[in-house]
């Protein structure tokens, strides 16, 4: 199958920009009437068949489109800090992409060591991601945030944040309902500091185990990130 991310698709007829043209003619060597197929981050998947394979402005007319396409009886929201060794990070990204998330949050803590972050690089990781595990909605990422103002935002579904102090926690999956929005709080290599755990704990946020390994921040992350798509299937 030959995917191409067409966010700005609304009518019938559609020209990839250069970039895409050129991959899908002189790379791929489609050609006319050739067949490939199109997601526009919105749920929208659609099939279309090449009328001009210019390989500048290829132009191509759809001829199928089905709206909603993959959509999950969930919405997923994890909030995680960017690790120091950003390539990890990046891992959770595309990763996380594939399995399924709605939206992601980098934040910034009182450990974090990181505290910059390159959000074009992130976008352009999570649309080859979607491209790669052929989804239809593309996971919105969001600047970074200090967590005392993320943890005041509205959130309508559970509230979790995992860490590693050593109280009574249950696990994701034993507290979570299935269908449920979520939202997760992921926290530093250095995990979070008492008073931010304590400011979620205040915010309604409950406190979660995610198993008896202590994990990487961003093995974390996957780890619920699967658990949550786990549980829907």
């Amino acid at each position: 199958m030959h995917l191409f991310y067409t966010p700005d698709l609304s009518e019938t007829i559609y020209t990839l920009d250069e970039t895409e043209s050129k991959h899908c003619i002189r790379v791929l060597r489609l050609n006319t009437h050739d067949i490939v197929h199109l997601i526009d981050g919105r749920g929208g998947f659609y099939k279309a068949k090449i009328t001009d394979p210019n390989p500048k402005k290829c132009t191509l007319e759809i001829i199928k489109s089905t709206k909603e396409y993959g959509k999950r009886n969930h919405y997923l929201h994890i909030a995680i800090a960017p690790t120091k060794n950003i390539d990890r990070f990046e891992w959770f990204l595309e990763k996380a992409t594939e399995i399924g998330i709605d939206e992601i949050t980098p934040i910034l803590c009182e450990h974090s060591e990181r505290k910059v972050i390159k959000n074009d690089r992130f976008e352009k990781i999570v649309i080859s991601a979607i491209k790669q595990s052929v989804k239809a909605y593309k996971p919105r990422i969001n600047g970074i945030t200090e967590i005392r103002q993320f943890l005041s935002q509205d959130f309508k579904g559970d509230k979790f944040i995992a860490h590693c102090e050593d109280n009574q926690k249950n696990l994701l999956k034993t507290v979570y309902k299935q269908g449920n929005n979520a939202l997760i709080l992921i926290g530093p290599e250095g995990d979070f500091s008492p008073e931010e755990i304590k400011l979620s704990r205040e915010n309604k946020f409950i406190e979660i185990s995610l198993g008896e390994s202590r994990l990487r921040t961003e093995t974390a992350g996957l780890v619920a990130c699967h658990t949550i798509n786990l549980m829907n299937e």
